[in-house]
């Protein structure tokens, strides 16, 4: 049986937020419009249902982990690539071998407060973290299991200093 990975996944929340997912059915969403390939490959190869995921709100000030959620689904074709509607539209993409793939998320746990890009920057516990890495604009990203207790705890403690 394969190991349990963990990934961190970006999200704009003005396209879809971590309360956009806990409001979806389910609390589960189609992970769509990835159009990097890189990203797709990461999907399509090595994301396992069960993995963890780290909801991370990008391009806002603050960027922020709101909390975790998990793999739901095995990656399958993403249905807005042939959707001419979409902005997530591909006119090159065949449905007999689809370029575009997604996966579906559902929510897990939110942490007590966001845990913020500055705060993860300030942590030497969390020294090759993809996503503090100058120029990581990858919207699907690694992560080590070390650094998922390390964010995971951090979301945790915020309960303790308010209470």
């Amino acid at each position: 049986m394969p190991r349990k990975q963990y990934w961190l996944m970006k999200s704009e929340p003005y396209e879809f937020s971590w309360d956009d997912l806990l409001a979806s059915e389910h609390q589960t969403t189609p992970w769509t419009g990835v159009r990097n390939y890189q990203a797709r490959n990461l999907m399509r190869d090595d994301m396992r249902v069960g993995d963890g995921v780290l909801f991370y709100h990008s391009n806002v000030k603050p960027q922020v982990v709101m909390g975790t959620a998990k793999i739901a689904s095995a990656a399958y074709p993403d249905p807005t690539q042939f959707d001419p509607k979409s902005e997530y539209h591909d006119p090159k993409s065949d449905p007999d071998a689809p370029r575009w793939l997604c996966i579906d998320v559902q929510a897990d746990a939110a942490f007590a407060a966001p845990v913020t890009r500055d705060a993860l920057k300030e942590r030497d516990d969390l020294e090759g973290l993809m996503l503090l890495a100058k120029g990581s604009r990858l919207s699907v990203q690694p992560v080590s299991a070390e650094h998922w207790k390390t964010i995971t705890r951090l979301g945790r403690l915020k309960v303790s200093r308010k209470g």
